[in-house]
């Protein structure tokens, strides 16, 4: 196939009207990810305070009172 052939073949595939079931799904599939993308945050935020507690809980019982 010739540059040129290829070159009007690809221009129009790429000028296609989109399938309106392609549409919603891409659409659907991005606000999928967002959710997901927003529930890895809260997790994660979750995680953090959960961690930085029970740290500070690991400290309390290990320490020693300085004026006994």
């Amino acid at each position: 196939m010739e540059a040129h052939e290829m070159a009007k073949a690809l221009l129009g595939y790429v000028g296609a009207v989109p399938d309106r079931r392609l549409v919603d799904e891409v659409t659907f599939l991005r606000s999928r990810v967002r959710d997901l993308e927003a529930e890895i945050n809260r997790l994660r935020a979750e995680r953090e305070t959960s961690d930085l507690e029970h740290g500070l809980r690991q400290l309390s019982e290990l320490s020693e009172p300085v004026l006994a």
